[in-house]
């Protein structure tokens, strides 16, 4: 009896930590602004004619919470997007998709995947 029961806490807490990892992967809010589609789509924009190139590793998700690689560039935010605190983020175009980033830990604080 006592086995059975170990057994059904142990996978009762396994589960538990799959679906909170998972919650934390598709998570895509940041602490200090809301970014909207259109922000996306006018870094998108901006990367394209600034000829900025995208970090390519099919294997890395750009997800929030997650750092940079060192190898990912980091971009300043288009002037024409107007945030607060403005100058504690940059982006980068991570496997064709934006990413907003902090900059002194280069970590994403929000991805438009």
């Amino acid at each position: 009896m006592r086995r059975s029961l170990f057994s059904i806490v142990t996978a009762s807490v396994l589960l538990t930590g799959v679906g909170l990892a998972s919650a934390q992967t598709t998570s895509s809010s940041t602490t200090t602004s809301t970014w909207t589609t259109d922000q996306g789509s006018e870094i998108t924009s901006y990367s394209t004619s600034q000829k900025y190139h995208s970090f390519a590793d099919p294997s890395f998700k750009g997800a929030v919470g997650v750092e940079l690689p060192h190898d990912a560039t980091l971009y300043p935010l288009p002037e024409t997007i107007k945030i607060p605190d403005a100058d504690h983020y940059s982006y980068s175009i991570i496997n064709d998709h934006p990413v907003v980033v902090e900059r002194t830990t280069r970590k994403v604080v929000h991805s438009w995947e």
